[in-house]
């Protein structure tokens, strides 16, 4: 699965498209400079169930790893991903 990525300073997402329609998302929003707010993830019908939220999660996890900071994850589902995912407490906010 090709998880992309935009960002433009302020918001940015994670996303999966299919031939060329968004099918899965993760947005976030930038609070200060060293930290993001995951605010929403969202997946369509096609793609419920194979894990594809957990894998937009996942790909936050490891950009924040490599930019060295911290998220806080509002969003009610990348919340619970955080809370059953231990590994991930590194960047927690």
């Amino acid at each position: 699965m090709d998880i992309q990525q935009k960002d433009n300073g302020q918001k940015g997402i994670f996303y999966v498209a299919i031939d060329g329609k968004t099918e899965a998302e993760m947005t976030y929003v930038w609070s200060g400079d060293q930290r993001i707010i995951i605010d929403h993830t969202g997946v369509s019908e096609a793609l419920k169930g194979e894990g594809v939220g957990k894998q937009l999660v996942h790909a936050a996890v490891v950009w924040a790893r490599e930019k060295q900071l911290k998220i806080l994850p509002l969003c009610p589902f990348a919340r619970a991903v955080f809370d059953k995912t231990p590994d991930y407490q590194d960047v927690l906010f």
